[in-house]
């Protein structure tokens, strides 16, 4: 009989243990997040989106793990932001104007407004995004926005002036487009992972882009020229954004270490753009590719030639002006 309920005890003890063992596996089981890039894995951009999705794993010890996409694998440019809306991935990478029209307020940021560098880009932008909060962005988890430095003219042929430009076909995205109309170009829309072929092919004679993409993208080997218009460089704002139901079933400690980590990482995407455009530089000089300086008049030239771009923002959009006036002072406020 002793033997009999000695058994019953180890039995039931061997199975409160399984239970118990098993409660503490579910409850400590991490949540899974997917994150969508549209940069190559390689670029260093992407690489920064990849460090802050392990130091989400990390501060948080492990309750949350993020397995990334880099490359476009999960969602492609233009899709990953509806894909995060979509639940088809929880987090995404890529810019605003991959969907040109789709986010009025925030091509603000985009404007040629003759931006130094991508520090002062990225803080721009992303401060921007949250002071101004638009209804666009209601409906995913903003983490953070950052933007690279300023856009400029890289060339099959050398362009001196705007008279060399007039005609030419150029690769450009969102507002940009317009930039590039502006200056007496022909815009052609793509995402920068189809503009190395695309040179190649002489499907286009250009691209508008920072010095980063003659190296992280490679195009300093399908182009021989950078025109440094730096009057009117442009940046391009690109968003860290969560699936708005994901956000809101995680943890508030989790929020915290997230917000936390978003609030530091724009800083580090910027300098990540400016090492890079050094690196750009430095790739595309190696190639013997020329880099043109526009003369102080020259540059005034292009500068007025763009004015109509921020006139026409400013009144076809509702608070245009407003925004415009925003973006500059968020300019002279970080380049200080």
């Amino acid at each position: 009989m002793r033997k009999k309920s000695f058994l019953f005890f180890v039995i039931g003890f061997i199975g409160v243990a399984f239970f118990t063992s098993g409660a503490l596996q579910a409850q400590a089981a991490p949540t899974k997040l997917t994150f969508s890039i549209f940069f190559p894995p390689t670029h260093g951009q992407a690489k920064a989106a990849i460090d802050f999705a392990k130091q989400i794993e990390i501060r948080t010890q492990g309750k949350v793990e993020v397995t990334a996409f880099p490359g476009g694998t999960l969602t492609k440019a233009p899709q990953v932001y509806d894909g995060v809306v979509k639940g088809i991935s929880d987090m995404g990478n890529s810019c605003f104007a991959y969907t040109r029209g789709r986010f009025p307020v925030m091509a603000a940021v985009d404007l040629p407004m003759g931006y130094p560098n991508g520090k002062v880009a990225s803080r721009v932008a992303d401060e921007f995004a949250k002071t101004v909060n638009p209804p666009e962005l209601q409906d995913v988890k903003v983490l953070y926005v950052h933007a690279h430095g300023p856009g400029l003219l890289h060339t099959k042929k050398p362009v001196k002036t705007l008279e060399d430009l007039k005609g030419m076909k150029i690769r450009a995205t969102g507002l940009s487009a317009k930039v590039v109309e502006a200056l007496g170009g022909v815009p052609v829309a793509m995402p920068q992972g189809d503009t190395y072929e695309s040179l190649q092919k002489g499907v286009v004679e250009g691209t508008f882009g920072p010095m980063e993409v003659l190296k992280g993208w490679k195009q300093g080997e399908v182009i021989d020229y950078t025109t440094e218009c730096f009057s009117v460089g442009y940046t391009t704002a690109m968003f860290v954004v969560m699936n708005l139901e994901k956000w809101n079933a995680l943890p508030d400690d989790v929020k915290k270490v997230i917000d936390e980590l978003s609030a530091l990482w724009t800083n580090v995407h910027g300098y990540v753009w400016d090492s890079t455009d050094e690196q750009g530089r430095e790739f595309t000089k190696s190639l013997g590719n020329e880099i043109i300086s526009l003369s102080d008049a020259e540059s005034a030239k292009w500068r007025e030639a763009v004015a109509p771009v921020l006139n026409e923002y400013a009144s076809d959009t509702p608070n245009g002006g407003e925004y415009v006036k925003k973006v500059q002072e968020l300019i002279d406020k970080y380049s200080e």
